[in-house]
């Protein structure tokens, strides 16, 4: 039997944190695509079940286009059965106000839901239930199940061992172990990841199915599960499917001293790197340029974006600076140096940073 585990899809997230106008609305439609890509992946390779386990959409307020599209595509595939968790993002009522709930679409609930996924070779059992801040002390005392078969358990929350920042349900694995679990599939997380449970299972992250940000980068997709009802045994694999991947790449740009020589060190580096043009870029020019280099990050964006769906540059490069030849000058730049390098209450680590912009002010040279 196979299966899909997907998680944090955040179907309908506004993607106003880098994108704006036709580039957002094309990543929103990305994230429905990718979906509805997974389920076909799932119907061509004989997946009989898909696991969503919380999160599949960004919010409790859902466009009428998202959760329509989301239940007519489940109705599409009648022989699967969607199993979906609600997370800490989205709401079931989005499924009842889009229609009538579709018979192969089994939700949970703040107490543990038990399915019995049909199988011709043995019995396979897929349970959940919702964590919420009344039921998360005394849930993990009150799962049972049998220990003959394959057991299945889904939540939606953090391990003990991740360090969040928010207050989403903590799921302690320690509680589980020895419950008789196959396979934990997980969701909140939002990149791959996976542990022994106990000796008998497994847990896992499948992460999200898209990058929304550069918090999210490198693959993300969803997992595949091989389970053999017979012997229990259940292999999984990742399975790399977004439609575009989010990457960082700094890039050391020490010695450089224009912009014209700073691209072309970039471009050697994303050469190097290989990164397909579909993909979301964010480029930190990084190591130590001399006061009197020119960069103009405007036009270096200009030369790169067309490389990418989108790019974003970040400078962190810090001045290689000798102070003393301009404080010695009699010049309105010399004694602009001194008043800031002679300045009490300017932390060191700025004044560097001051006495750049002001050079660039009284050559004349536009503020980055």
């Amino acid at each position: 039997m196979r299966i899909i585990h997907c998680a944090d899809l955040h179907l309908d997230s506004k993607l106003t944190a880098h994108l704006s106008g036709e580039k957002r609305k094309e990543r929103k439609s990305d994230l429905l695509e990718s979906f509805r890509r997974m389920v076909q992946y799932g119907e061509k390779y004989q997946s009989e079940a898909i696991l969503i386990a919380g999160d599949l959409f960004d919010t409790n307020v859902v466009s009428q286009t998202a959760a329509s599209t989301v239940r007519q595509i489940i109705l599409d595939h009648p022989d699967m059965c969607f199993y979906y968790l609600k997370g800490n993002h989205d709401s079931l009522g989005i499924f009842h106000e889009a229609g009538q709930i579709p018979d192969n679409l089994k939700l949970f609930s703040d107490s543990w839901q038990y399915f019995l996924q049909p199988s011709k070779k043995g019995q396979v059992v897929i349970a959940g239930a919702e964590l919420t801040k009344e039921n998360q002390q005394a849930l993990f005392q009150s799962l049972y199940l049998n220990q003959d078969g394959v057991n299945i358990v889904m939540l939606h929350g953090q391990e003990a061992e991740y360090k969040g920042q928010d207050q989403t349900a903590v799921i302690p694995l320690r509680e589980l172990k020895n419950k008789g679990i196959d396979y934990l599939a997980l969701g909140h997380v939002h990149s791959y990841k996976k542990g022994q449970l106990d000796a008998r299972g497994i847990w896992c992250y499948p992460g999200c199915l898209e990058g929304r940000g550069f918090d999210e980068c490198g693959e993300h997709g969803f997992v595949l599960l091989d389970i053999d009802e017979e012997t229990g045994l259940c292999e999984t694999e990742f399975i790399p499917f977004s439609c575009r991947n989010l990457y960082t790449l700094s890039v050391d740009v020490t010695g450089c001293t224009c912009t014209e020589e700073i691209g072309t060190c970039v471009e050697q580096k994303l050469d190097e790197a290989g990164y397909a043009a579909r993909h979301m870029m964010k480029i930190v020019l990084i190591g130590e340029l001399n006061l009197s280099c020119e960069k103009n990050l405007y036009l270096l964006k200009k030369r790169l974006e067309k490389r990418f769906y989108y790019l974003k540059i970040y400078d962190e490069t810090k001045l290689c600076m000798d102070y003393s030849r301009l404080i010695a000058e009699e010049s309105l730049k010399g004694e602009y140096v001194r008043l800031i390098s002679g300045a009490m209450e300017i932390p060191e680590e700025e004044k560097s940073v001051l006495i750049r912009y002001g050079i660039q002010a009284l050559s004349g040279e536009e503020m980055e």
